[in-house]
């Protein structure tokens, strides 16, 4: 068999994402017909809704480009009668009170005129009790001409009943979440459609839910088939928890949120401190030392092409895990760490909403915050610090487009430094997850730094310089990091 070239967006390594969830957001006042909303600041909760709107984020447009955001992945936007919105209604129909496809349009046409892209949240693997062709099926039994759309095992359908198992297929056991028999022409055509609508409609990719429970290669294949056919330029990425490579060949997604690389990250800046209770999915979390981080950003860099390599969503935390910050017990000095080690990698770095400013929040609802737009309640050191980072990702081109060479890991300290190369151009990233300082000479020559080359630190104080071939004079205070670059005068 012809091994197929895998072609991914060229826009993506340069993408620096955000992950909102679109009613903890921001409200605009906009849709004011709403009468029956949580407090915007109260815990929030599984079915209530607090009225962010779509709206509410072109509004707040200015505060995602001065962070450096040029791309933001949407939580369903569809009209659904979840506040998270993964029930859905009516995949064309924007949710009325996120402010509708007027709203959508709106945003669209201003986030391309900043040069932002837009990526949606595609469920499709089930719909919802109120999806329309279900629906019939409800009242109509049998005698629907939906009856294929899904996969049903007994009548009468008892939809809202828990006392009985469903008498029909739905996701993990879930009656609200009747999953689409994909194998049916039908609804292939009407997914199908629905992809191709939005991606014409100028959304700029999918972000696809739960993929692999559509188990059928030829499926997404054909999706991809659609959705490039669109725009060549589409972003497909899929929520994949373990390692990708099967649907990562070029001829299905372009990549996956990179939780196997999250997991990694988390085991070495949080290391033991890690807490069980708040590990993300169904997935144990091991601390690792310099020396096996290392190993399993080896292993995870040979894992795809380069291509995709650098189209893999990189995330710390999202909508379905614990708040990196809470899992860190607050200790803003590790999620620092992981945001260099974020903004420093090979992929697409995602943010996560409030994230940058301190947000905290236990396993879902309690992740699903408002977002507090009482800059007194923000941390702005750390603000400060994630708009450094995201400036320094824009700025210095080896941290999106370069190679990873390992230059250091620590044997009796939890010290990982790295350089990113790109047309002849270096910089040294260096982590310091330990809780003692650093302070050795490195080999220079993976850098191709010359001697009397003198580094400064993008970030802080640190400086080294080449001498005989060593980097000299590298010295980090326990948990931090440091990007360093030679200094042009």
């Amino acid at each position: 068999m012809k091994k197929l070239k895998v072609k991914t967006p060229d826009w993506v390594p340069d993408a620096v994402f955000y992950q909102i969830f679109p009613d903890r957001f921001a409200r605009s006042g906009r849709v004011n017909d709403l009468v029956n909303l949580e407090p915007w600041d109260s815990p929030p909760t599984c079915h209530g809704f607090k009225g962010g709107d779509l709206w509410g984020v072109l509004e707040r447009l200015d505060y995602l480009q001065e962070l450096g955001i040029n791309a933001i992945y949407f939580c369903p936007i569809f009209q659904s009668a979840a506040n998270h919105r993964y029930h859905t209604h009516d995949y064309y129909r924007v949710d009325p009170l996120l402010g509708g496809n007027e709203a959508l349009r709106a945003l669209l046409d201003a986030a391309h005129a900043r040069g932002m892209r837009i990526v949606l949240d595609g469920v499709f693997n089930h719909a919802s009790r109120g999806f329309f062709q279900f629906n019939h099926i409800l009242e109509n039994g049998p005698a629907s001409p939906y009856v294929d759309w899904f996969i049903i095992k007994d009548y009468p359908l008892r939809a809202y009943s828990r006392k009985k198992p469903p008498e029909y297929a739905c996701w993990w056991g879930r009656r609200e979440l009747p999953e689409f028999n994909t194998h049916n022409p039908a609804v292939r055509d009407f997914i199908f459609a629905v992809a191709r609508h939005w991606i014409e409609f100028g959304v700029d990719g999918w972000r696809l839910d739960v993929p692999a429970d559509i188990d059928d290669d030829e499926f997404w294949r054909e999706f991809r088939r659609i959705v490039k056919g669109a725009n060549p330029q589409a972003y497909i990425v899929g929520e994949i928890w373990e390692e990708g490579q099967r649907w990562l060949q070029g001829d299905q997604f372009d990549a996956v949120m990179n939780y196997v690389w999250s997991r990694a990250v988390l085991g070495f800046t949080l290391g033991r401190k890690l807490p069980k209770k708040l590990r993300p999915g169904d997935f144990e979390i091991e601390p690792l030392n310099a020396s096996q981080f290392a190993a399993e950003i080896e292993r995870l860099l040979a894992l795809h092409p380069a291509a995709v390599t650098y189209a893999q969503l990189n995330l710390l935390d999202s909508h379905d895990t614990a708040r990196f910050l809470t899992m860190a017990r607050g200790e803003t000095s590790r999620l620092k760490l992981a945001m260099l080690l974020q903004m420093t990698f090979p992929g697409a770095p995602c943010i996560y909403y409030g994230d940058e400013i301190g947000m905290q929040g236990g396993p879902d609802p309690d992740c699903r915050g408002a977002f507090p737009w009482d800059e007194a309640k923000w941390d702005q050191s750390l603000l400060d610090y994630v708009r450094r980072l995201v400036s320094l990702r824009h700025e210095l081109a080896p941290l999106r487009r370069g190679d990873l060479v390992t230059l250091h890991v620590g044997r009796k300290q939890n010290v990982f430094v790295f350089a990113r190369r790109h047309q002849g151009e270096s910089v040294l990233v260096a982590i310091n997850c330990d809780e003692r300082d650093f302070e050795r000479w490195l080999l220079a020559g993976k850098t191709g730094w010359p001697d009397g080359v003198h580094l400064n630190d993008r970030l802080g104080g640190a400086s080294a310089t080449v001498r005989d071939g060593k980097i000299m004079g590298l010295r980090l205070p326990p948990l931090s990091g440091a990007v360093l670059t030679p200094a042009t005068s």
